[in-house]
């Protein structure tokens, strides 16, 4: 699977996108529980100074988060991201912290992380039902044959008992399974968009970067 550059639709496999889809979720909660218990503390407790760390931790921990979302694109997914942050000042912690806070993708990768999670939760769903149902089905026969015992149930009045009859069955499970393949490609496409749409440059750093062929991390 090649790296896609940006500005070309993305072309993942099914293995890679099934692979990133499934880790969405455990990746989408933990970044939705870092982000609110940081911001939580560190407004509540910013007055009096307290805050200040775990705001400092969550604005860090964001842009090497977001690190580790390019990197995953571009293993599974087959999609370059640029980094998209503006150059920092050379020295001053004061001026450096004020050019994080100012760097609008500094912003955009937290709301990255916090709609991670929905999105997460809804293509954990999705691709898990697909797969299961169609591998379930498929392999019908095979579990009659090998582990006999009590008819199978379906719709509380369908009773599959035999290899014969779980063949209809082991068709369908096929065709769901072609389904779930373009189903989880296509949701891979999707989020590779968006994850490139959110974690990458800004269109205007794209136009910028076309118009003078220079890097993207160049006008970011």
């Amino acid at each position: 699977m090649h790296a896609i550059q940006d500005g070309t639709r993305p072309r993942p496999s099914a293995a890679g996108s099934l692979g990133y889809l499934l880790l969405n979720l455990p990746v989408g909660i933990a970044g939705f529980v870092a982000v609110v218990t940081l911001v939580s503390v560190g407004v509540s407790t910013a007055i009096v100074w307290v805050g200040v760390p775990a705001l400092a931790l969550l604005f860090l921990g964001s842009r090497a988060a977001a690190r580790f979302e390019r990197a995953r694109a571009h293993a599974l997914l087959g999609t370059y991201i640029a980094t998209p942050y503006r150059p920092l000042p050379a020295t001053g912690w004061q001026a450096r912290w004020r050019a994080r806070l100012l760097d609008g993708a500094t912003w955009r990768d937290l709301g990255y992380f916090v709609l991670l999670f929905p999105l997460g939760v809804a293509e954990f769903v999705i691709v898990v039902t697909c797969w299961s149902a169609g591998l379930g089905l498929a392999t019908l026969p095979l579990y009659i044959h090998y582990v006999p015992g009590d008819p199978v149930v379906f719709f509380d009045h369908v009773l599959v008992g035999d290899v014969v009859h779980a063949l209809p069955f082991a068709v369908v499970g096929l065709l769901i399974l072609a389904l779930a393949v373009v189903l989880t490609r296509s949701m891979g496409v999707a989020h590779a968009v968006f994850a490139r749409s959110v974690l990458g440059p800004g269109a205007r750093a794209r136009r910028l970067a076309e118009s003078d062929d220079l890097p993207l991390s160049a006008v970011a």
